[in-house]
């Protein structure tokens, strides 16, 4: 029975493998992967951009980032939820996202700037070890509440709150064609939101006096303090607009067909956030925005493999993804744009 089984293996696997790789060749297959991929790649750039601000200027691993995101899901969703009615057309509803996320940005923004300077702001002067506890200890106590304060008004704490996606406009769940493949119509909107927040991100530090603060107190902090200018402020700064893009990015989420509200969003959005900018190099912005890239497509490729049936692992894109981080850590461990004393304060 051993040899029959073994025997009858390949006419079973080849066929699915053959057509699994015809359709991968297929144009109108890659463009779709490539679409969504940069879909996912936008989202991923949104969350990961703030924590690459955060250590490029202060040197601080902050591990509540992933809880900032899953804060910004559930508040924008419940934002979402409570002012809107059944009955509102897919305009009102883009517009309300819009205001959503832009009271989100300001309320975490805000935040993130008293954090750091109750808590974050003391330790500057102690072993990275002492941040690392600090924020992940802030992001369990983040995760925690919200778990309380969701079962208690009878919001879905986890897998997903279903509530807030149904909030989302008929058009971005339309599928559309484009270059002849299907593309679902909130990867398009991703993408062109993740591009406006990459321009105003890159013309904040480039062509703002704050953002010249800050790219030059990522170099040589000590400097900057004595040519008169007040790095803690920046610090603070930076810190709160980290915190506020990590919600916005959480925001997005709220509507993603494969994420949703979920307290697990804390540990997975800070994985992910962790591995792009791993990749791109700590304190990079430019590396940020191309590990998005390289992560996104990476995302979309294992989803389309398991969607198939190719691969029957629900677990492929994660398992891929770390392996592309262990390639990155052993061919090039200070990442794609990164250097290697960056963020040393």
């Amino acid at each position: 029975m051993m040899g029959t089984t073994t025997g009858l293996a390949p006419l079973v696997v080849t066929p699915l493998v053959v057509d699994a790789v015809g359709r991968l060749l297929q144009f109108e297959t890659l463009a779709r992967i490539v679409v969504e991929g940069f879909g996912k790649a936008a989202i991923y750039f949104i969350i990961a951009v703030g924590l690459t601000l955060v250590f490029g200027l202060m040197g601080v691993l902050n591990f509540a980032h992933g809880a900032f995101a899953m804060l910004g899901a559930y508040l924008g969703g419940v934002l979402m939820v409570v002012t809107i009615s059944s009955g509102a057309g897919p305009v009102t509803r883009f517009a309300l996202f819009i205001v959503v996320a832009a009271v989100i940005f300001a309320l975490l923004t805000a935040f993130g700037s008293v954090l750091e300077i109750g808590l974050v702001r003391p330790i500057y002067d102690r072993t990275p070890m002492y941040q690392i506890l600090l924020t992940f200890g802030v992001g369990l106590i983040l995760e925690e509440l919200t778990r309380i304060v969701t079962s208690a008004r009878g919001i879905q704490p986890e897998p997903t709150w279903t509530g807030a996606a149904a909030t989302i406009p008929a058009s971005l769940e339309r599928f559309y064609s484009i270059l002849g493949a299907n593309i679902r119509g909130f990867y398009l909107f991703a993408i062109v939101a993740g591009i406006l927040i990459a321009a105003a991100v890159w013309a904040f530090l480039t062509r703002t006096l704050y953002g010249l603060y800050i790219r030059a107190g990522s170099e040589d902090d000590e400097m900057v303090e004595a040519l008169g200018i007040d790095v803690r402020k920046a610090f603070t700064i930076v810190f709160g607009l980290g915190t506020g893009l990590a919600a916005v990015g959480g925001v997005f989420l709220m509507w993603d067909p494969t994420q949703g509200p979920s307290v697990l969003l804390n540990i997975e959005v800070l994985l992910y956030a962790f591995v792009v900018v791993v990749i791109g190099g700590l304190g990079s912005f430019k590396g940020t925005l191309a590990a998005a890239v390289i992560v996104g497509l990476a995302d979309s490729m294992t989803t389309w493999l398991f969607n198939t049936g190719l691969v029957d692992f629900p677990g492929l894109s994660e398992v891929t993804i770390f392996l592309l981080l262990v390639i990155a850590l052993v061919v090039r461990p200070q990442g794609l744009y990164g250097v290697e004393e960056v963020g040393g304060h």
